[in-house]
């Protein structure tokens, strides 16, 4: 009963670190749509991407040295297929959708993407929610409707499209990454930088083909680029992978769903971007979602701590 005890209580503070890590996810993210937007008037779309996926592979293999962890990949057929679904996929097209399409509007688009992880995971891992869970789900759904607005024919088709591509190749990098976990036992930083390299180099061909001028290196696209590169992408997908390896797939893309509504305030105050009421509605209905589901996993914990057992 000790052993199972000191296992829950694990356990117990590997889930809070990853909520706290989700919590972190949701501000970096949510604010990196401007800061993407922004770099975008002073950059082509995929040479961003690829400058942004080189640097950030970059900052985490010089981090790898410092720290003196193993450069060596394993599972790497694993590992190029993250990368690609994560870097070139999510990484590239959103960066695209994104040159035409607002900065709020295609953060909630792109993050439709914890739906499509949550039918992936029920597929192919197995992973099922409970009809409180569902309800939530159902909650945040009418929210991201509402947000979406479908019955105004407004924006561009090619970068909605784009958006929601975007957000079906980040869910299918997830799922990559969590059938990874679970059968090879990997550093999480070597990891991460091997699938952010390997990711970066279609991007790289692609910005080479598709290059039209180069950059206008500004100030504020000098600090747009090293948001991307440090804290959004090298500091953040760490947090990601381990948020995904603590929790449940299903749970850790729920959990973003709180950096589109960051991602829609900020742009609303830093680029004008006013939401409507309905979005509005919309977004409460989100984070109304997400503290039911909060407070249940919090009731989740606490009964699992008190009869010793694991947290699921």
């Amino acid at each position: 009963m000790v052993a199972g005890s000191t296992r829950g209580r694990l356990l117990s503070r590997s889930g809070v670190l990853a909520v706290i890590g989700l919590a972190a996810l949701a501000l970096v993210w949510g604010y990196n749509w401007v800061a993407a937007k922004t770099a975008l008037s002073y950059s082509e779309p995929f040479t961003f991407a690829a400058m942004r996926a080189f640097g950030g592979a970059l900052f985490l293999f010089l981090v790898l040295l410092i720290m003196r962890r193993p450069l060596r990949p394993k599972a790497l057929a694993l590992t190029a297929l993250v990368g690609f679904l994560q870097t070139t996929g999510f990484l590239g097209l959103a960066t695209w959708a994104l040159l035409r399409g607002g900065a709020g509007k295609t953060s909630v688009l792109v993050y439709i993407m914890p739906f499509w992880l949550l039918m992936m995971a029920w597929v192919f891992l197995r992973e099922k929610l409970r009809g409180w869970q569902w309800f939530s789900v159902g909650l945040a759904l009418v929210g991201l409707f509402l947000i979406l607005s479908p019955w105004k024919v407004q924006g561009n088709i090619s970068s909605t499209c784009l958006a929601v591509a975007a957000g079906m190749s980040w869910a299918g990098s997830a799922l990559a990454a969590k059938i990874l976990h679970r059968r090879h036992s990997v550093d999480l930083l070597s990891f991460t930088a091997w699938q952010t390299l390997l990711g970066s180099v279609p991007l790289i061909i692609i910005a080479g083909l598709t290059y039209e001028t180069a950059p206008v290196w500004s100030g504020s696209f000098v600090a747009a680029l090293a948001f991307n590169i440090v804290p959004a992408l090298g500091l953040a997908l760490l947090i990601w992978f381990y948020v995904l390896r603590a929790l449940p797939a299903g749970w850790a893309g729920l959990g973003t769903l709180a950096t589109p509504v960051v991602g829609i305030a900020a742009a609303w105050i830093q680029l004008g971007e006013r939401p409507s009421p309905g979005e509005g509605v919309g977004v409460f209905l989100i984070v109304v979602a997400l503290a039911l589901l909060a407070g249940r996993e919090m009731v989740a914990a606490r009964r699992s701590r008190a009869v010793g057992g694991p947290i699921s």
